[in-house]
């Protein structure tokens, strides 16, 4: 009985498949190799620009992408560099310094007009405080104005003329407010409580000018009518808080409304 012989198989052997797939395999990744290895023109000569000028690199991309890019560091984007705003120290350090010197001005100013209280026993009629804004002057109506007037006595001007030479040594600006009680007047100057509080505060501010020769652009003024109360209107004594100029000496990097 005769062994029947194996038919040979159609089409190429085996191992070329295998081998074929393989070859391939290393073509596409020699070429793979061959696109990253691609010099970059315009990246190449960056580069070799920065070896002659340190300073390019300050202002062009890096050759090499950061792949976590932070946020606000992107130079290209913002066409301006960091660096081209240094901290000046000395700047920063004179803001500091000037700073200081303000405020022992004006604790200077406190202690001063303080002290002119004290020796003419005028503290029930005018008081001085540190605030947020600055040095609050608080004038009540008694020594300053006759009732539902705008004239200033001259019984308040010896005060004036104490804290007018303190602000000429000074280049601060000044507020000056003007403050009534609820009691209504209507008369041919003042019809109303508006009129009178500005009108008060206007007369101060004139006469500070006027006597001291100081700049008109460092005032501003505000009457405020019955509006702003620091007391209830209940009684006489009450009353008289409410009626009222306010001097502020403000500090410099204060923002008045």
């Amino acid at each position: 009985m005769k062994r029947r012989q194996r038919k040979p198989d159609k089409g190429a052997a085996k191992w070329l498949v295998t081998y074929s797939d393989m070859i391939t395999l290393i073509l596409v990744f020699f070429i793979l190799l061959f696109s990253m290895s691609r010099i970059d023109q315009i990246k190449f000569e960056a580069v070799a620009e920065s070896f002659q000028n340190r300073e390019v690199l300050d202002f062009l991309p890096s050759v090499v992408p950061n792949s976590y890019p932070q946020e606000g560091n992107n130079t290209a984007e913002s066409g301006k560099d960091e660096s081209d705003d240094p901290i000046d120290v000395n700047v920063s350090r004179d803001a500091y310094i000037s700073k200081q010197q303000e405020e022992e001005s004006l604790n200077e100013l406190v202690e001063s007009v303080e002290a002119y209280l004290d020796e003419h026993a005028l503290n029930d009629e005018i008081t001085a405080a540190i605030t947020e804004r600055g040095v609050l002057l608080v004038l009540q109506d008694s020594i300053f104005f006759n009732m539902g007037e705008a004239v200033i006595l001259d019984e308040g001007k010896p005060f004036l003329e104490e804290i007018g030479s303190l602000f000429s040594q000074m280049p601060n600006d000044i507020k000056v407010e003007g403050h009534t009680d609820t009691r209504p007047i209507n008369t041919y100057r003042y019809p109303s409580n508006w009129e009178l509080s500005g009108a008060r505060a206007s007369s101060v501010v004139r006469y500070l000018i006027e006597e001291f020769n100081l700049e008109e652009s460092r005032f501003s003024i505000a009457g405020y009518g019955d509006t702003r109360q620091v007391a209830p209107n209940d009684s006489e004594e009450n009353m008289s808080l409410n009626r009222r100029v306010e001097i502020t000496i403000l500090n410099t990097d204060y923002e008045d409304e």
